[in-house]
């Protein structure tokens, strides 16, 4: 399949998912997508009244969660007026579905109407005053993939991907938020201490198996970006402990309440 082609049928794919969508939920559009990551699903009880509560895989292209924590849901919600899309888990590019699974959902919240996006996800921290359960406003990201997810020659401005307007707004929500730049790696295992060192090195202090990917397509379909990620461990290394997925999901679990009310006060302000 040529580069336009597959551009074309991911766009495609994504417009038959909101058209499914717009049929169960009776709307024609929504207005903020929100993408939560691993240990953020019980915030999600927090930021509207659910309308539609549906398997992902009851709408067309989406792959069913392969990873215990990552809910595989998709709720329609309303906030005060807000009409709110929420994704509840998401596909990796470690799942080997390839890159145009991991954004189906950000497309398809794109080609629902979501003007702007909220991209969470669970990750490591390396700053070590950055205890397990602290949110992180991401500023900046580093794509240590190797992969795009974008088709041919698609050039799109990064310089700003992740939106200084949205990210004041959280501060005026919870002043002192701390901000970090995010390094996603392909996963599944986790990183190195060598390689942390690296990512230090390169000005990186979060790591995770998320996101980027995700904010690149949000980009270049002209959405607006909000990165939030909850500390839920110190980076490989830097504790002398071993990581485990378990100690991933529960310290984002306990965090939730503080998240879901941050992101509720922050879709309310999108007014």
């Amino acid at each position: 399949m040529t580069d336009h082609v597959s551009t074309i049928a991911a766009g495609a794919r994504a417009s038959e998912a909101a058209a499914v969508l717009a049929g169960l939920s009776g709307l024609p559009r929504h207005d903020v997508a929100v993408v939560l990551g691993s240990g953020w699903v019980p915030a999600a009880d927090l930021l509207g009244e659910t309308t539609l509560d549906i398997a992902n895989t009851d709408l067309p292209h989406f792959t069913p969660p392969a990873v215990a924590g990552h809910a595989g849901r998709v709720r329609s919600l309303e906030a005060d007026g807000i009409r709110v899309l929420v994704f509840l888990g998401r596909t990796h590019l470690y799942e080997e579905h390839g890159v145009d699974a991991v954004t189906h959902a950000v497309r398809t919240a794109s080609a629902a109407g979501c003007s702007t996006v909220v991209l969470t996800n669970g990750c490591g921290g390396l700053d070590p005053t950055w205890q397990p359960g602290t949110p992180v406003l991401i500023k900046d990201h580093i794509n240590l993939t190797g992969a795009s997810p974008l088709h041919g020659a698609h050039f799109v401005d990064l310089t700003d991907l992740y939106s200084a307007r949205l990210r004041a707004m959280c501060q005026s929500v919870e002043p002192g938020l701390a901000e970090g730049v995010y390094a996603q790696f392909r996963g599944p295992m986790y990183e190195t201490p060598a390689e942390i060192g690296m990512v230090r090195a390169m000005g990186g202090t979060l790591v995770g198996m998320s996101t980027a990917l995700e904010a690149i397509v949000c980009r270049s379909l002209g959405m607006e970006v909000l990165g939030l990620s909850l500390v839920t461990n110190l980076a490989a290394g830097m504790s002398g402990a071993p990581l485990n997925h378990e100690e991933v999901l529960e310290a984002g679990t306990s965090a939730a309440t503080r998240m879901g009310s941050l992101l509720a006060k922050v879709i309310r302000e999108l007014r």
